[in-house]
């Protein structure tokens, strides 16, 4: 697979999503950005996007969220699955970054996995909707790139770089949502798969 191969697959994959909102987008600030992906993981994106708009109106910065009761994030994010143990991550979150960050998001890799709730694919989706080169790996950019051979990789860190080294890195910052989006549109597993063998056909 060469990189000119992948990048018009890649736009194929843009071409058949649809333009729906995805979870991690569009919110005023890093803080809204970071909490909506953390709410995002396994729970549909218009379900998170809900739950976030009713949170962020009640709690909109991560000092006053920091101040808020267990109990009360809870009542406002029960539509999110795992909500009890998301609670908690978020609250232990905003807590930190009060405490260590000046209340601040912070745009490294390392600084980010340290909180709470955030793992590398999460920091890195954070990393992307802030413009930075980053390529967040879950599992619909896990299974599109194992059937498309854009990695022989199923490990995460080792699909990451494997994607890494594929795409220039002008582009980093656009698989994951394009390719989420390519999933999210087709979630029937035969129709998906049908497509991708079509995509994979372009060289």
């Amino acid at each position: 697979m060469d990189s000119k191969t992948a990048i018009k697959q890649l736009d194929k994959l843009a071409k058949l999503g649809n333009e729906m909102r995805l979870a991690a987008e569009k919110w005023d600030n890093d803080y809204q950005t970071l909490i909506a992906i953390i709410l995002s993981a396994r729970t549909r994106d218009e379900t998170t996007i809900k739950v976030c708009k009713k949170l962020f109106k009640k709690y909109p910065n991560a000092k006053s969220l920091s101040k808020s009761k267990l109990s009360d994030i809870e009542k406002i994010i029960k539509p999110v699955n795992f909500y009890k143990n998301k609670s908690k991550n978020i609250l232990n979150s905003v807590k930190t970054l009060v405490k260590n960050y000046n209340s601040k998001v912070p745009e490294e890799i390392d600084e980010l996995v340290k909180l709470p709730g955030v793992g590398r694919k999460t920091a890195n989706v954070f990393l992307t909707e802030i413009n930075h080169d980053a390529l967040g790996i879950d599992t619909h950019v896990s299974y599109c790139s194992q059937k498309l051979e854009w990695t022989k990789n199923k490990n995460p860190p080792k699909i990451e770089d494997d994607l890494k080294k594929l795409f220039p890195k002008e582009y980093w910052n656009k698989v994951n949502s394009t390719v989420v989006r390519f999933g999210k549109t087709y979630s029937s597993k035969k129709q998906k798969d049908k497509l991708l063998v079509e995509i994979k056909k372009i060289k």
